[in-house]
């Protein structure tokens, strides 16, 4: 590794640029540093350059052209491989580039790339609108549309990239391009799912729905003795509900909780949560197939705003903590998968104090990700039923190796159920082959290389899961 204290590269980063310029023992550096995985807590980048605006995006752009050097982008900072503050890295941090503009009239959403689903959800209310998105609100919304975008609203309008409209970035090379389904619209279809590998976006505008402003939502609490009736029924009671409808199954060991009998906290539970963004009028219709499966523990599905709704997950993805996490797809589920699951999470390592640092995530998707075929965009969608998660957070250094291995295991075990494909945001990163697989066919893959030849070719974008390294390993 070069010496980042007296290293020219990043010593004579260019003074035109407006932002603040940090370096470790400044002030703010660490602060600016924290991302949501600090599982890499004892890296610290270079340099973290704060971008005022998108004509500091470009000087960064063409520094890192003069240099040589890659670049790491810091949008929302919420990836799960940590890549937005890798070691000795230049970062171009773009946190501060908030914009968002909401057009009521054309139902359009113009955000820049500091932007967070809650933040994106607070102003596009005020509208009465929605744009699909993720789950946890401090999630950057751009790092997540580039790479496909999942959430409560995916059965009903689709995934993120299905509600783009255009992208505005800048490129390898220094250009500003806009690109959308009639202006480069190749590299449109790369940057939705695979954008992190492109450009450099600085603002992204996305088609929004009515939604809300109130919606049922809520947790349900199960005994795991139930696990066998809706693991084995759910498929087929989601494939007649409503696509108002969403659900997402957590698997973890219960917290002390009102409602919640002593004799099953600390034991594995599943955790129900529903969200009904349909006429509130015909929520019990909605959800009568499911509520006919078992009878539940506890049942807090109430009344809420939408924005109340979109930030039930946010206590299972805590901030600041280290993280690990894989997953991919599922074209179904079963009471194997439940007992694999829950037999899983009786050996999840114990922390002080206690929390439900290990959790196995099924969130329903389905719907209407199948309304677009597979290579309509880089993002993959076939066999897309659920989305599987096995994910551990915790605090202390001693306990990495104990909940790498748990993850590890727990994958391991579930993958059987997986199809190769996968969600490229939502799972660590797995090395060439699986890369390759993850985007879905082979001509998938043979036009992204095409692509980050063409707009990256000497991989500028490197911190991030990589075409050109991947690629180079399966010698293409």
């Amino acid at each position: 590794m070069p010496d980042t204290v007296t290293d020219p590269r990043f010593a004579d980063f260019p003074a035109t640029f407006k932002g603040r310029v940090l370096r470790a023992g400044e002030s703010d550096f660490a602060s600016a540093r924290l991302i949501w995985n600090m599982l890499r807590r004892d890296e610290n980048p270079a340099v973290i350059a704060q971008a005022a605006d998108r004509e500091d995006v470009a000087i960064a752009v063409a520094y890192a052209n003069e240099t040589g050097v890659p670049l790491a982008i810091h949008s929302g900072g919420h990836g799960i491989d940590g890549m937005a503050m890798p070691g000795d890295a230049l970062v171009l941090d773009l946190s501060k580039l908030k914009n968002i503009d909401v057009d009521p009239e054309r139902r359009l959403v113009t955000i820049e790339p500091g932007v967070l689903l809650g933040e994106l959800d607070s102003a596009s209310q005020e509208h009465g609108l929605v744009v699909p998105a993720g789950v946890v609100s401090d999630t950057g919304a751009t790092g997540l549309a580039l790479g496909g975008g999942i959430g409560h609203l995916t059965r009903r309008f689709g995934a993120t990239v299905d509600n783009i409209v255009s992208i505005e970035g800048i490129t390898a090379d220094g250009a500003t391009v806009t690109a959308s389904a009639e202006s480069h619209p190749d590299l449109f279809w790369g940057l939705c799912g695979a954008g992190h590998n492109l450009a450099v976006v600085t603002s992204i505008t996305f088609r929004a729905h009515p939604v809300g402003p109130r919606v049922m939502s809520g947790m349900m609490y199960y005994s795991a003795d139930d696990a066998p009736k809706l693991f084995g029924n759910l498929d087929a009671v989601m494939a007649e509900a409503p696509r108002e409808l969403s659900i997402a199954l957590i698997l973890l060991n219960a917290p002390p909780m009102p409602g919640l009998p002593d004799s099953v906290v600390g034991t594995p539970i599943i955790a129900v949560l529903v969200i009904y963004t349909g006429d509130l009028a015909r929520y019990e219709e909605a959800t009568a197939g499911l509520r006919s499966l078992a009878r539940p523990l506890v049942d807090e599905v109430t009344e809420t705003t939408w924005a109340q709704a979109n930030s039930i997950a946010d206590p299972f993805e805590p901030p600041g903590r280290a993280q690990y996490l894989r997953g991919g797809y599922m074209s179904g589920i079963d009471a194997d998968l439940a007992a694999a699951a829950l037999h899983q999470l009786a050996s999840c390592p114990r922390t002080e104090p206690p929390s439900p640092n290990c959790l196995v995530t099924l969130p329903i998707l389905g719907g209407a990700i199948f309304d677009r075929p597979e290579d309509a965009t880089a993002f993959s969608r076939t066999g897309a039923e659920w989305l599987y998660e096995v994910s551990a957070h915790w605090d202390d250094p001693a306990d990495d190796t104990a909940h790498l291995d748990w993850v590890h295991e727990t994958d391991a075990l579930l993958r059987r159920w997986a199809t190769p494909n996968a969600y490229v945001n939502l799972t660590t990163h797995r090395g060439a082959e699986w890369l390759r697989r993850a985007y879905g066919t082979d001509e998938k893959w043979r036009r992204l290389v095409e692509l980050k030849k063409a707009w990256d070719p000497d991989n500028r974008l490197a911190y991030n899961k990589n075409i050109r390294t991947a690629a180079e390993e399966l010698g293409a």
